[in-house]
């Protein structure tokens, strides 16, 4: 029994140096996939947000909701259509879109922290204007929107003071028009406006797979472009990658892609030797 103990023990000194490195860090947590469906995997994920908030680590959440959103549209009858992985989004689904994200699924995580002894707020990126957008001006996409700005203060301030912030991909313009925000895309710039120490994609994703389908560890950026041109990286892992590489060479020191699917893949990843998903640095 004694062994036991002592074994825990040491598995709480092999995370004492990262702890050290991280303390007073912004990480910032792109939260989506079957990781947000399956109740036990959402606590485990949830836990790990609050302990990361209370050995010193600033956590953010930026979450997406495409399941849920999708059948709120389907009860609805409205019409959901995805072009390149986009949905394209008409003034009737982007009522719905805000209604699920920035209210139902939002203050569902909020209510979890809270009960799991965090202390979180939740937010869209209308709230103090934390997501300036536009329409997406490459594709007929309709109410789909490209970021043009991050004002971060209110992060800032909930950090400051204590709080998580949760906030929902929803984006307006500077009259008003809301509009659909790629959640991905959503917490690369705000990861870039915090400067954060990390960004980490957790989802049904395990990694970046090498020819031989094991996940790579570590990755660098040039690699990346490497996999990409010689089409080990290939389909829909193209924009995740995309999207690392835009906050590596815009100041995020890491970023992580990570499987909300195995139980407390966060504290895994940050503050063990071996991580359990993909690096990617410079």
């Amino acid at each position: 029994m004694l062994q036991k103990y002592i074994e825990k023990a040491e598995i709480l000194l092999e995370a004492l140096p990262y702890i050290q490195k991280f303390a007073g860090k912004t990480v910032v947590i792109k939260y989506g996939g079957s990781a947000m469906e399956d109740e036990k995997l959402k606590a485990s994920v949830i836990k790990d947000v609050v302990l990361l908030k209370y050995v010193g680590l600033n956590p953010v959440i930026v979450h997406g909701g495409g399941i849920e959103i999708t059948d709120w549209l389907n009860k609805l009858n409205i019409k959901s259509e995805f072009v390149d992985g986009q949905r394209k989004t008409s003034p009737e689904a982007m009522e719905v879109i805000e209604m699920v994200l920035a209210g139902k699924v939002n203050k569902s995580l909020v209510h979890l922290i809270n009960l799991a002894g965090g202390k979180a707020v939740g937010l869209c990126g209308k709230d103090a204007q934390l997501i300036e957008a536009q329409k997406h001006s490459k594709k007929d996409l309709g109410l789909v929107g490209d970021i043009t700005k991050i004002n971060p203060d209110i992060i800032n301030l909930l950090d400051k003071e204590g709080y998580i912030p949760v906030i929902s991909s929803v984006g307006s313009s500077p009259t008003g028009e809301s509009f659909n925000i790629n959640a991905d895309f959503a917490a690369t710039d705000i990861a870039i406006a915090l400067k954060a120490e990390k960004l980490i994609s957790v989802s049904n994703v395990e990694g970046i797979l090498d020819k031989d389908k094991k996940i790579i560890k570590q990755i660098t950026a040039q690699e990346i472009k490497e996999h990409i041109a010689n089409g080990i990286i290939s389909g829909g892992m193209i924009p995740k990658v995309e999207s690392a590489l835009n906050a590596l060479q815009n100041g995020v020191n890491n970023v992580h892609i990570i499987s909300g699917e195995i139980p407390h893949s966060i504290l895994l990843e940050l503050f063990t030797d071996y991580g359990i998903g993909t690096m990617i640095k410079q």
